[in-house]
């Protein structure tokens, strides 16, 4: 997924230097931007511009800058606010584990950790509308000169709250639930309540139960929203359009009217944050739950067909502007291959039971006899008289960690320093072997560069002949 990930964003590149080429973008510069109009309408003052030389609205840096400051404070605290709706929901899950686990049936325990992420899921979504207001006005306060300039840092703004928001709980039960239990007569607590322990199979099997919990359900809800929104929104206008116009116009309406009846086009950034949310799912946490792929594919073609009834038939038709790349999600697109490298590595090293078996299988037996055994400890004599008290850890009859265990952590430290030198190697070769412009195009706009300038070079000497002319008949002999 590493490798895919990389060729895939390698051959975007390339499509997007063919899509800039073809809508004639390659050159195109923020420079040539003008001002937002919300932008002029508030600046305080008009300097001139020291690229274009023409007056244009002001609005100081340093106070843009304070701005930001400001900004990212209350960033940092909508995190806080995620991680106390992470700590609900882990209490919530251990209040309803003790519950369920009291009944004795093994179906019912399962459920603390379904509801537990239905509830994640409910908190998830009603958070990410209420951040996404709050970054808008954040953006608007903040006076960005240039459509693209507010555009990236509004995208940033959002995409750093809704990672946040949507992969705290995933990372939560990969690298930190059931490290931090102890070991019997020394539980760790958390606000009173005993640390959570990952089940018999691992925390891996609920990472993945949690994975397609939030993953599925976020993409059934967005493509529900997405069909019955418009169709609300369009009902509502119409609705508006009637009270005002009553029995006034009682003929056929034409086609602008009509038009006009459509739903104003809200733009593209909710349709490129849940593609750029849904690769971080496929790329980040694929160790844990291989089939998000195919849950993705499902997804994208049900996805690309309301999106077309929806721009052709729901929205007007949206105003064009000029753009030279998708802007700051590539750079985005870019950092979760990357992490995802990173946090696959130790998924397979911390979470997973791979390293465990390997070196079982390198030490003891390659069939993995007494395997189960090998991975329990007894607990201490002080805790119970029962001899055969055990539990999933690597420590002595004290509590104290064997030698195993430091050889295990070695290994899963190699194993991770290799595996990330390894996968980086390999795609930094395929970053060099895929160039970012086709060969066909390159070629292609050094021709037009090479016209270009014998154009101008044979209108040079045109004006110069012309210009002797003129000189020639002005002096006769």
């Amino acid at each position: 997924m590493s490798f895919w990930a990389v060729t895939f964003l390698e051959y975007w590149k390339r499509k997007m230097a063919t899509l800039a080429h073809h809508w004639d973008c390659m050159d195109f510069q923020e420079e040539e931007e003008r001002p937002r109009p919300e932008f002029a309408a508030m600046a305080p003052s008009i300097e001139y511009n020291p690229v274009t030389g023409v007056k244009e609205p002001y609005f100081p840096e340093r106070a843009r800058l304070s701005r930001m400051l400001t900004g990212s404070m209350v960033i940092i605290i909508m995190l806080c606010v995620v991680m106390i709706f992470l700590v609900s929901v882990i209490m919530y899950r251990g209040i309803v584990s003790v519950m369920m686990y009291r009944t004795g049936s093994f179906v019912l325990r399962n459920i603390a950790n379904i509801s537990s992420s239905m509830v994640n899921l409910a908190l998830i979504l009603l958070m990410g509308q209420v951040y996404t207001a709050l970054a808008l006005q954040l953006t608007k306060w903040e006076m960005h000169r240039t459509q693209t300039q507010y555009e990236d840092a509004f995208t940033f703004k959002v995409f750093v709250f809704q990672f946040v928001n949507f992969y705290s709980s995933p990372f939560y039960v990969a690298f930190f639930k059931g490290r931090f239990v102890g070991y019997p007569g020394h539980y760790g607590t958390l606000l009173g309540m005993r640390n959570e322990e990952c089940g018999p199979g691992g925390c891996l099997i609920e990472l993945a139960e949690q994975l397609f919990i939030i993953m599925v359900g976020k993409q059934l809800i967005s493509n529900v929203q997405e069909f019955v929104i418009p169709y609300v929104k369009a009902w509502q206008q119409k609705r508006a359009l009637n009270k005002v116009r009553g029995t006034q116009n009682s003929q056929e309406p034409r086609r602008w009217e009509e038009d006009y009846q459509l739903v104003e086009c809200e733009g593209l950034f909710e349709e490129y944050l849940e593609i750029v949310l849904q690769f971080g799912f496929i790329t980040i946490f694929v160790a844990a739950f291989p089939l998000a792929p195919l849950f993705a594919l499902l997804n994208n073609w049900a996805e690309v067909r309301l999106d077309a009834h929806k721009f052709v038939c729901e929205y007007r038709r949206p105003v064009a502007e000029r753009a030279q790349n998708i802007g700051v999600w590539f750079n985005i697109l870019e950092a979760l291959s990357h992490l995802s490298v990173i946090v696959n590595a130790f998924l397979i090293a911390f979470t997973s039971d791979f390293l465990p078996r390997l070196l079982y299988q390198y030490k003891f037996d390659n069939d993995l006899n007494g395997y189960v055994n090998f991975t329990l400890a007894y607990a201490p004599p002080s805790y119970t008289s029962h001899p055969m008290c055990r539990y999933k850890a690597f420590r002595d009859n004290n509590g104290n960690y064997t030698l195993i265990y430091w050889e295990l952590l070695a290994v899963r430290l190699g194993f991770i320093i290799a595996f990330e030198h390894v996968v980086f190697i390999v795609l930094r070769a395929i970053d060099w072997m895929v160039p970012d412009v086709p060969e066909s195009l390159g070629l292609k706009v050094k021709r037009e560069r090479y016209l270009a300038k014998q154009a101008l070079a044979d209108n040079q000497e045109a004006l110069l002949v012309s210009h002797r002319g003129s000189t020639h008949s002005l002096n006769p002999l």
